[in-house]
């Protein structure tokens, strides 16, 4: 039987991973295949560059249309990354009929409903599983290991960067910065961390992750994204000290609206987590997704987050799932967001005002008789309810507390009003530290 052959786009750490899972397990996939897998060219920058994998077979082009152009190829790659030439790579190859693989989460959050829409059209795959979380596999066993549950909620560390940081926050008492700057130091952030460190990696993750489970266009600019670059260290030391920990979290979450219709919250923001949940525990560049079914329960995946071998061994098993569909009807193959494409259903997701949580507030204060009744009342004339209330000691020569509330459930508009009548009064000394908590049950 003939082989299926692979063209890459761009062989850095991801596509050399994968060249390099390819041909040092060939025999091995050949075996779960049925036939060989190959990669026969590939398109880089610099012809004469060191690379990580052997390119002794593999036809390098500085062009990579004409990887894509080129008709013996079966299946395409895509791991330069980026958005508009990707994009165009891959609507350039769909139209062509070939099939697709890609570990590229933004161009999959923001361009995967015309992308899809383009598959379905031509009768190819577009296949993403590197495209979040690694090598944990967790698209397919959304897509398909649960396909007989209605999911209630995605819960996820997929970002290591920032769990990297928040790990060394909490155990070494480390800044912020410090840790960024290590984190840098050791290639886990980019010179420009933003999209890390921000939310923005972690929400088009989720924007992923929230199709796949409620069978929803993919909508990333309605996911609230907040990130971490404003933690202070003293609240990472208190949420320890009250049994939490501080992840950086994408939660999506099947609610009931007003009108009794489902809808959607889609967020990412550090959050506050019991220390007993199994998902607090999930240290350094690690990543874990929880979801919940309501026929399987409360499942937890973990895994490496990245890296070249964790990915390519996503991206690898995913031309394996090609390979063993490659002539099969279109009708028949998994559908690419787990639903089917003339099922896939608007629903409403709601703003960041309309997020029902408890919250974690750290609010500094002039040590003077009054304040804590003062706050007392601006919550209860708001129907906040109040979990715990614990004050620090004041530091030596320091006139300032910090008080520390958890609430029950509220409505995040009608706390963000407490907090704007809390900021303006006269003994509150600088602006209130919000944090959501989750008990992820």
């Amino acid at each position: 039987m003939n082989s299926i052959k692979v063209g890459i786009l761009g062989l850095g750490t991801v596509g050399g991973g994968t060249a390099n899972v390819l041909q040092r397990n060939a025999a091995e996939i050949q075996r779960r295949v049925g036939r060989p897998i190959q990669v026969v060219m590939a398109s880089v920058r610099d012809i004469g560059a060191q690379r990580i994998c052997d390119c002794g077979e593999i036809e390098l082009s500085t062009d990579p249309y004409t990887v894509v152009n080129n008709p013996e190829i079966d299946v395409i790659v895509e791991t330069i990354g980026g958005e508009t030439l990707a994009r165009e790579l891959i609507l350039h190859a769909i139209a062509r009929g070939k099939h697709i693989v890609t570990a590229n989460k933004a161009l999959i959050a923001l361009h995967g409903n015309e992308i899809f829409a383009a598959a379905e059209t031509q009768g190819v795959c577009v296949l993403f599983e590197a495209a979040v979380a690694g090598g944990i596999s967790i698209i397919k066993s959304i897509r398909e290991g649960m396909s007989a549950n209605k999911i209630q909620m995605v819960a996820g560390i997929i970002n290591g960067t920032g769990n990297f940081i928040l790990t060394e926050m909490r155990d070494k008492g480390r800044t912020f910065a410090d840790v960024l700057a290590e984190a840098q130091e050791l290639g886990y952030a980019e010179a420009d961390p933003t999209f890390d460190v921000e939310g923005i990696d972690a929400a088009h993750k989720l924007t992923i992750l929230a199709s796949l489970a409620f069978g929803t266009p993919l909508q990333f600019e309605k996911v609230v994204t907040e990130g971490i670059s404003l933690l202070d260290l003293r609240d990472v030391s208190y949420a320890r000290e009250l049994g939490y920990r501080i992840k950086h979290l994408g939660i999506a979450k099947l609610v009931q609206g007003d009108s009794g219709e489902d809808e959607l919250e889609l967020r990412v923001h550090p959050t506050l987590i019991p220390r007993k949940r199994l998902i607090a525990h999930v240290e350094g560049v690690m990543n874990a997704v929880l979801v919940k079914g309501d026929a399987v329960g409360t499942t937890l995946h973990y895994g490496a987050g990245a890296g070249a071998e964790p990915t390519a061994s996503a991206i690898v098993a995913d031309i394996v799932d090609i390979a063993r569909t490659l002539n099969a009807e279109p009708s028949a193959r998994v559908p690419h967001m787990g639903f089917q494409a003339d099922s896939i259903a608007e629903i409403r997701v709601k703003t960041a005002d309309e997020i029902n949580s408890a919250y974690y507030l750290r609010i500094d204060v002039n040590d003077v008789p009054g304040v804590m009744s003062k706050l007392s009342t601006i919550f209860a004339q708001l129907n906040i309810s109040i979990e715990a209330i614990t004050q620090k000691e004041p530091a030596r020569n320091e006139s300032r507390v910090s008080v520390i509330f958890i609430t029950q459930r509220t409505l995040e508009a009608q706390l963000n009003n407490a907090i704007e009548q809390i900021e303006a009064m006269p003994d509150v000394c600088d602006c209130v530290t919000r944090i959501r908590v989750e008990h992820l049950d």
